[in-house]
């Protein structure tokens, strides 16, 4: 059975929820109303995962989190509105260490359950699965333990802190020529940390531009493009319109959508098209692999397929190995979830398997 902790001070969402996981037959609930409620729950019940409110009375679900992380590390999924400041909050929660989050149903709210019942599931049983790295908020939780926690103290988000006045960006150049290659990347589940340690870990000369396939919602894309660009020497921006590919930039997909490369009269550029119903998961990496190979030849595409649910991006990067292109998949140990990357390995799709930390290490490598 899976233990699994539901809190929420919305007593109609409490029972929405639990009965949706009642109906899967082998998960166990708890309930608590409020973050105080869940860290008496959380030492006593003892859940493999927690799905955790954002807006609650008294301690709210980051202070909660924080405490979470603390004290006994645990999955959780947070609960969040799909607005632009539920987008912000989500993206510090995440950062803080839960591990992926669901839309709050809104407007008919049980209606609005029977559509979002078979995500959250998914979503849910996939963070009881996954592995919280040994060294998450390490520093911070040997401090807790011997200076005691202060469950209300703000942590200011080391994304948030830097890119609170940011340094202002201008447009981009105008693609005059080619780019002598292009990086691919695709994630989901666990994504937002580990490309903050791919790309902050690149130089501001690096000399291909990259292109990221996060799977997430549209309100979420723009923010998280802002927040790694405050960490980067790279410029991050959401590929948000047609913008050329110019080395040093990185390009986010517009999330609900897809992103796609196309060759203009100036060269090529990278673009948001339609989410197109073939492919579950938006933006899609393997819509992304397939449109470049439309366009590049592949020995000038380098592939990396990291942490994520599922199997989008597989097939596409392995059909770009078989086709002479380059692929890093990140290996099990560090990966939240191993599915994606896990399913390029399976089908002998990868070039190399690393680890997060060593994976901008093996892409300076691989680019001249």
């Amino acid at each position: 059975m899976i233990r699994l902790l539901v809190v929420d001070d919305s007593a109609l969402m409490r029972k929405l929820l639990g009965g949706l996981f009642a109906q899967e037959g082998d998960f166990e609930v708890a309930f608590a109303r409020d973050g105080d409620e869940a860290l008496a729950e959380h030492a006593r019940f003892r859940p493999d995962v927690i799905t955790l409110d954002v807006n609650m009375p008294g301690l709210d679900g980051l202070a909660c989190l924080d405490r979470i992380m603390l004290e006994r590390p645990t999955p959780v999924v947070m609960v969040s509105s799909m607005t632009a400041d539920g987008a912000e909050v989500t993206l510090d929660a995440i950062e803080r260490g839960a591990l992926d989050f669901v839309a709050k149903p809104g407007g008919a709210v049980s209606l609005e359950m029977d559509r979002l019942g078979p995500l959250i599931v998914q979503k849910v049983r996939a963070a009881a699965r996954a592995r919280l790295r040994p060294t998450l908020r390490l520093a911070e939780r040997i401090r807790a333990r011997t200076a005691g926690v202060d469950g209300n103290a703000p942590r200011r988000s080391r994304m948030s802190a830097r890119t609170a006045s940011p340094e202002p960006r201008f447009g981009h150049p105008p693609a005059t020529e080619p780019v002598e290659g292009i990086v691919l990347v695709g994630t989901s589940t666990g994504g937002p940390p580990a490309l903050d340690a791919l790309l902050s870990r690149l130089p501001a000369d690096f000399p291909w531009p990259v292109v990221v396939a996060q799977h997430m919602p549209g309100s979420f894309t723009g923010p998280l493009a802002r927040r790694l660009d405050g960490l980067c020497a790279l410029r991050v921006q959401e590929a948000s319109r047609p913008m050329p590919l110019v080395p040093g930039n990185v390009y986010v997909g517009r999330g609900d959508a897809d992103v796609t490369l196309a060759r203009r009269p100036s060269g090529l550029v990278v673009q948001p098209v339609l989410a197109h119903a073939d492919y579950p998961w938006h933006p899609s990496v393997d819509r992304l692999v397939a449109s470049a190979l439309d366009l590049v030849e592949p020995a000038r595409l380098l592939g990396v397929l990291m942490t994520g649910m599922g199997r989008d991006g597989a097939a596409t990067m392995a059909g770009l190995r078989a086709q002479g292109g380059r692929t890093i998949a990140e290996s099990e140990e560090t990966a939240v979830v191993w599915g994606m990357p896990g399913e390029l390995v399976r089908a002998g799709g990868a070039t190399v398997v690393a680890p997060l930390e060593g994976i901008a290490d093996a892409l300076l490598e691989m680019v001249p």
